[in-house]
């Protein structure tokens, strides 16, 4: 029980994390200031935070043209799936 509440914690503390720099980045683009690399924002994603991503992007309306961003709009559901997999995996 131990371990499905620890990690059941990370991916909330993750997914979080993601969704508000999600929301940093799309101030700073806003603002014209120095952005978050995206590598931080899809490593972010791929280590459980693809919820939050996905979150972020929809609510800040960031990152969302699959011309522009095609890693973040196909990458970021892609995780999504995988980790979904993994959890049923694992913990079922």
């Amino acid at each position: 029980m131990l371990k499905t509440a620890t990690v059941a914690l990370c991916l909330l503390s993750v997914n979080l994390f993601s969704c508000l720099l999600f929301g940093l980045d799309k101030l700073l683009a806003l603002l014209h200031r120095r952005r978050i690399p995206e590598a931080t924002l899809l490593t972010l994603s791929f280590l459980g935070g693809s919820v939050g991503a996905m979150l972020g992007m929809t609510l800040f309306h960031h990152k969302t043209d699959a011309r522009a961003h095609p890693g973040f709009v196909w990458g970021v559901p892609a995780m999504f799936l995988l980790e979904l997999a993994a959890c049923q995996y694992f913990f079922l």
